[in-house]
């Protein structure tokens, strides 16, 4: 085989010349080394700050929001505030149909009269009954001396024993008539107190000051407070002061602390940062969609008014915070450079917290082992294995340039004029 070959050379050495060209052409076009279409984004080590911050969303709700309701039913026939306005402590708010329970304040009245005269009928009785045992008592002496004279039976002595004793019983009988009397005018009294309270309580007035911020009810409506006590106003106590209360996922809330740093916006302030101070985290556990959070308090400070109960607040609590440290980008943790780029260097265990450095040869990098100490969100710092001033790699991007509308428009253009 290889004889023939030699021999078809000698006799067509231009075609072998040929052949051996394309053939080396060939190999030089799969062998040859293709430039990167990547290219390495690197970033400095240096000092500053490192904030770690957990992220939650809430409601702006007043520090002290009152429910003022009823405590019996009827009609409201007025009311005297609006939306907004602000009351003070015990200002008339609303009023109910008194009618129902004037008739019952004034038989409650008559019941007292009637319990009184009573007593009077009672105690006229215990007077009647000391005067019969006054009589009856004589009346015993009388016949008892008659009766030692041998002028009166025993019977007759029997008689006037019985009679007497019967007037002891009378007397008994009407002091137990007195105290009846007496009870039943206690509980008229009591009965009277009822009617009125209930009758002072057809007049809804504000139990603090403050504004009112929600109203339920509108002349003509009925409220009935058979089996709870209804709604009719919301006061919001103090608006200078209020609370955001945010949900903060359970993964996060290991790291919220009480009277952390917050800080938070809400939409009608598009750009505004508004502060706040951590003041309490509810144990109580709230489970929505298998997601598990807390409740987290938050005081915040509206002097100036411009924040609204209901608001969404979106918030950051500062978790943690270090200054003038070195630090390295949280991105660079997570980049890991393309397989031919990688160093051939044994991958460290499971655990191992590395990032790459770069070297002379951009696409050679350094895999180095550190450690980290606060963690945020754009930036970890790195207490050891890595020097103020290396070049970090944090991602890579294409170098293949792309095609803008504008540009892919230009070159259509030149191959219509050519």
């Amino acid at each position: 085989m290889l004889g023939r070959m030699r021999a078809w050379i000698k006799l067509h050495p231009k075609w072998s010349i040929a052949i051996g060209v394309l053939l080396l052409l060939g190999l030089f076009f799969i062998f040859r080394p293709r430039p990167k279409t990547y290219e390495y984004v690197m970033q400095s080590a240096d000092r500053g700050q490192v904030v770690r911050r957990v992220t939650a969303s809430g409601k702006l709700r007043a520090l002290n929001t009152i429910k003022v309701g009823a405590e019996v039913s009827g009609q409201i026939t007025k009311v005297y505030v609006d939306f907004n306005s602000p009351v003070t402590r015990g200002q008339v708010l609303a009023e109910i149909d008194p009618t129902r329970l004037n008739a019952r304040a004034q038989q409650a009245r008559a019941g007292v009269a009637t319990a009184e005269a009573s007593l009077a009928q009672a105690q006229a009785s215990v007077s009647r009954a000391g005067t019969d045992i006054l009589i009856q008592e004589r009346e015993y002496g009388r016949r008892a001396q008659l009766a030692e004279r041998g002028f009166v039976s025993k019977s007759g002595l029997d008689t006037a024993s019985s009679s007497l004793a019967s007037a002891r019983a009378g007397t008994r009988t009407a002091a137990a008539q007195v105290a009846s009397a007496r009870a039943q005018i206690a509980q008229a009294n009591a009965e009277l107190a009822s009617a009125l309270l209930d009758l002072s309580r057809t007049t809804i007035v504000a139990p603090a000051s403050g504004v009112v911020i929600n109203k339920l009810v509108e002349p003509g409506t009925t409220v009935a407070a058979s089996f709870q006590t209804p709604n009719l106003f919301e006061i919001a106590a103090d608006t200078t002061r209020m609370q955001v209360e945010a949900s903060v996922d359970e993964a996060d809330i290991g790291q919220v602390r009480e009277r952390q740093t917050v800080s938070f916006t809400v939409d009608s302030y598009p750009g505004e940062v508004f502060a706040a101070t951590v003041r309490q985290i509810r144990k109580a556990a709230t489970e929505t969609q298998n997601v598990v959070s807390y409740l987290v308090i938050l005081d915040v400070d509206n002097k100036n008014g411009k924040l609204l109960p209901g608001m969404t607040a979106n918030v950051e609590i500062i978790t943690g915070q270090k200054f003038n440290v070195v630090r390295a980008p949280t991105t660079a943790l997570r980049f890991r450079p393309h397989s031919g780029d990688r160093p051939k260097t044994k991958v460290p265990p499971t655990g191992t917290i590395y990032l790459f450095v770069a070297t002379s040869d951009p696409y050679k990098p350094e895999r180095r082992i550190v450690k980290l100490g606060l963690q945020g969100e754009d930036f970890v710092e790195v207490t050891r294995g890595l020097n103020l001033g290396e070049k970090i790699i944090v991602r890579s991007k294409s170098t293949v340039k792309k095609l803008t509308n504008e540009d892919a428009a230009d070159e259509s253009d030149d191959a219509d004029i050519k």
